[in-house]
């Protein structure tokens, strides 16, 4: 029945299942590929932001022992220390209390999905 150049059935579905796992095979290493390339994306950017954040902090150190260098002229220092640390706690809390509001309206039942 079958020409001298048709395959059997049995060879299409051989063939079929070959084809069918190289393509897997390629699509994994694409997907692989794509992963990788984000991860390490990622990680720069996480270098980077960290980096920005640690120079942060600095500064904003470097401006608060500035501020109580400025406040002990006319205060004296254990009181420019006290209302510097003082106002910077102040503000670290009112900070906190939002953070943990907003924490709560994004957890809460009635937030959008």
């Amino acid at each position: 029945m079958a020409g001298g150049g048709e395959e059997s059935i049995g060879a299409l579905f051989s063939r079929l299942r070959t084809e069918g796992m190289d393509f897997a095979r390629a699509e994994l290493r694409l997907v692989r590929a794509r992963v990788s390339g984000r991860a390490a994306l990622v990680r720069t950017a996480a270098i980077l932001l960290a980096a920005a954040a640690l120079l942060a902090i600095g500064a904003l150190i470097a401006l608060l022992v500035g501020l109580i260098a400025t406040l002990s002229v006319l205060i004296g220092p254990g009181w420019a220390t006290l209302v510097v640390v003082g106002g910077t706690l102040l503000l670290a809390g009112i900070l906190g209390a939002l953070g943990a509001a907003a924490l709560r309206k994004a957890f809460s039942p009635e937030a959008v999905p």
